[in-house]
């Protein structure tokens, strides 16, 4: 276990740190300890390690994450997970606005809650929350999952494109283009897979899959109030 004291030693040598390691590191686990809210902690990361944050962080944590898993013991600030390609982060507190934004892979786990537009320009990410969500989520979500085990907000899903969404508790509101559709046995399938991998107990049978109308694909003059 390599330890990183982030108030003594600075934020610029901890990323230089993690960015350095490569798939043949024998400096596999790293935890980091007195983060006290500091910014992009373990951000650009290319190597399969383990980076436990010993707190809470702000903006921009695990961002552009390719095969690592960052664990935060804590909250996170706004943007964690932002343009994911692979690996996992996991956060056991609650996540401030834009989590998982423009993901394109990898899983990332909210296990307290999401603010808004949680999922926002999703590419192929998954992200599962064990609580609620905030409104405008998956604004403009385009591939991989979101799955809500709590509650969601205002305008869910609005100008989706062909991300699934699966929430178990009731929507304030559905965005433009966004719509109830049938869960077939797939879909179970993927949702107890993803369950499974976040440590979630919900049965995938409580959810409702909400999905895109595609009404929206092309530009159409009788549609022109809701683009």
């Amino acid at each position: 276990m390599q330890t990183y004291d982030l108030e003594a030693n600075g934020l610029r040598g901890l990323n230089s740190a993690l960015q350095a390691q490569s798939a043949a590191t024998n400096q596999t686990s790293w935890e980091v300890v007195n983060p006290k809210g500091s910014h992009a902690i373990a951000v650009g990361l290319d190597a399969p390690i383990e980076v436990t944050v010993k707190g809470s962080t702000g903006y921009y944590c695990g961002g552009m994450n390719q095969q690592a898993t960052v664990m935060v013991e804590g909250s996170v600030g706004p943007g964690v997970a932002e343009n994911m390609m692979s690996g996992q982060v996991v956060v056991n507190g609650d996540a401030s606005q834009y989590a998982g934004a423009t993901g394109h892979g990898g899983l990332l786990v909210i296990k307290g809650n999401a603010s808004s537009r949680c999922g926002i320009s999703m590419k192929g990410i998954n992200i599962v929350v064990h609580g609620n969500i905030g409104h405008m989520s998956a604004f403009m979500a385009q591939a991989g999952n979101l799955v809500v085990c709590g509650d969601a907000g205002d305008a869910l899903g609005d100008s989706l494109y062909e991300a699934r969404l699966f929430v178990r508790g009731s929507v304030k509101s559905l965005g433009a283009d966004c719509i109830e559709k049938d869960m077939r046995p797939e879909h179970l399938e993927i949702l107890k897979d993803l369950l499974d991998r976040a440590g979630c107990d919900a049965k995938p049978e409580e959810f409702k899959r909400y999905g895109s109308a595609r009404q929206l694909y092309n530009f159409d003059v009788d549609n022109a109030a809701a683009y």
